[in-house]
């Protein structure tokens, strides 16, 4: 597996991953997939606002990508990010969202973040809060019926970790 900064030829694999989570899963409420023109929307606003956005290569194909966002639009949040992480279903249980979220940790934390958030869909979603668990995330509450989808309520799980001096020191 290599780990690498997403480009725009990698947009086509990142929708179609994600576009699988929308339609079958509940880790993004989304309901409708957005296609790959959106997508490539979404990843040139993020890089443009300097987060990370990388994906996973594994037996030749892109096997998952994770990027960051601000946690919150207001000024008081900015040293605050959100995590989001997807996998190829293809590739799951391979580590490959544990090797992407702890470099996505790493390049949050050099660049000024604090704090990274964890907003998970689904409590019952055991391998998403694994993994963020074993990355130093804490269970911080739990949304319950916050969404619906696919004919159930469906809960929002909130996940924190402290990335370098954290609270301990200002900006």
């Amino acid at each position: 597996m290599k780990l690498r900064e997403a480009t725009a030829a990698d947009i086509e694999a990142i929708a179609a991953i994600y576009g699988h989570h929308v339609r079958t899963g509940l880790a993004s409420f989304e309901i409708d997939a957005p296609d790959a023109a959106e997508m490539q929307r979404r990843f040139e606003a993020l890089r443009a606002k300097g987060f990370p956005y990388l994906v996973a290569e594994a037996d030749g194909a892109i096997a998952g990508y994770a990027y960051a966002s601000l946690y919150r639009e207001r000024f008081a949040y900015r040293f605050t990010c959100e995590d989001s992480v997807y996998v190829d279903a293809r590739f799951a249980g391979r580590g490959i969202g544990r090797a992407l979220l702890e470099a996505l940790v790493e390049a949050c934390a050099q660049r000024g973040y604090r704090q990274m958030i964890a907003v998970i869909g689904d409590s019952a979603n055991a391998a998403s809060i694994a993994v963020h668990r074993a990355c130093g995330f804490e269970l911080t509450g739990t949304f319950r019926s916050i969404g619906f989808k696919h004919g159930r309520w469906v809960d929002t799980v909130l996940m924190q970790r402290t990335m370098g001096e954290g609270d301990r020191t200002p900006p």
